[in-house]
């Protein structure tokens, strides 16, 4: 046997947010400029979460039909990023699966997302972990963190769970649902891949001369000329060849790409990892080497097959594995399908979305079953005073004093 020390501070802040994605650092200079002594701890050694450590993006979509309906400090950094050249702001989705998408350069996402928490006072400790909570009668004591100094306990009045895999809340106690109902499963993992120096007028000549390959389009062939950035599915054939030739050997049935803020760069969004659990250290670790064989299958189909890929360069790949989903706390209230297909209105609003729900199958079958749509320009989590601008913007940095 032996003991683990842990380093006890005397410190208390008014806030910890555990994780540093966007919705944890948003959530961090939300509370700091309300004054809060708020610190956000991140394992990664940068903030922007899935959009900085797993190559995600475009962002998708802070509209509903033509009106912007996600606002607030988010719409607050892709307006910097816009001054700098490093966003297109937010333009048509060219995929035709929803309103708009918003590009953005990640090198750019992680040093602005770190400078608006340093200006709204707040502070951030990366590098570091939630190892465990300290829970006493519903009420958190302290909580366990592990970082390049060991083991260190750190308070706080209110903490805000950020981490994605819910492991504050469910380590405090609170109840929780993890994967599909009927047996668990977890909806599949994506390991996405980011090239450059994509010929784009290559590709979308190849979508003009093909347009039986891309049936989403709905016929539509000029909409791929009406954004700044190209954001494509399908290439049918192509990837039927590559499954037939054995070159790609996983689940899928498409390409799915999206132009980054800069011109011939592209993440590939179309890897898929089934069976696989981000809550169990080992699954997660074969996650991430299953990731990686299927991107070098999709590289080489890429160069190989894909009019304009001749020349791509590969990027990086990750870095880290994406997971869509893994535990989800059971709240008060549990937002459900029929709440969103309705725009249920609620008097107590926290967000808004037109984004349709899209659920992918945990085992390969069915892909589109859960992938539904609103009615156009329908946005759920909707306030009853929608019409109020007001109302909304003095609502919109909520902080309440529990864990959130």
């Amino acid at each position: 046997m032996f003991e683990v020390k842990v380093e006890n501070t005397s410190k208390e802040y008014d806030v910890i947010v555990v994780g540093g994605g966007v919705s944890g650092a948003i959530a961090a200079i939300a509370a700091a400029r309300y004054g809060g002594d708020v610190l956000l701890i991140e394992q990664n050694g940068f903030l922007g979460g899935t959009l900085t450590a797993s190559g995600v993006g475009p962002m998708m979509t802070f509209h509903a039909g033509n009106v912007q309906v996600i606002q607030g400090i988010t719409d607050e950094l892709i307006e910097r990023l816009k001054r700098q050249g490093k966003s297109t702001g937010h333009i048509l989705d060219t995929t035709g699966y929803t309103y708009t998408v918003t590009p953005f350069d990640a090198e750019a996402m992680k040093h602005e997302l770190e400078l608006m928490l340093i200006e709204s006072g707040g502070q951030v400790l990366y590098h570091t972990m939630l190892a465990s909570v300290d829970c006493k009668d519903g009420s958190i004591g302290q909580i366990i963190v592990c970082n390049k100094a060991g083991l260190s306990a750190l308070k706080a009045k209110c903490y805000v769970d950020a981490s994605g895999d819910a492991d504050l809340s469910v380590w405090a106690g609170v109840e929780y649902a993890k994967g599909r109902e009927a047996d668990g499963l977890c909806q599949p993992m994506t390991m996405n891949l980011k090239m450059y120096n994509v010929d784009m007028d290559a590709v979308k000549s190849y979508i003009r001369e093909h347009p039986e390959e891309f049936p989403k389009l709905g016929g539509d062939i000029g909409n791929i000329d009406r954004s700044s950035r190209l954001s494509i599915s399908e290439f049918l054939k192509v990837f039927a060849d590559a499954l037939l030739e054995g070159e790609i050997t996983f689940q899928r049935g498409n390409f799915l790409f999206f132009e980054t803020n800069n011109p011939g760069e592209v993440i590939i969004n179309t890897s898929r990892i089934h069976g696989k659990d981000g809550t169990d250290p080992m699954s997660l670790s074969e996650a991430e080497t299953e990731g990686r064989q299927q991107i070098r299958q999709l590289e080489k189909a890429l160069n190989t097959r894909v009019p304009g890929f001749s020349k791509a360069v590969t990027a990086y790949s990750g870095p880290s594995v994406g997971v869509r989903g893994t535990r989800q706390i059971k709240g008060l209230y549990t937002l459900g399908h029929q709440d969103v297909l309705s725009c249920r209105a609620f008097t107590d609003v926290i967000a808004h979305s037109g984004y349709p729900i899209d659920i992918h199958s945990p085992d390969g079958k069915h892909a589109e079953e859960n992938h539904l749509r609103l009615k156009w320009g329908d946005m759920y989590i909707r306030s009853i005073l929608r019409s109020n601008t007001k109302e909304l913007t003095a609502r919109r940095h909520g902080v309440c004093n529990s864990i959130l």
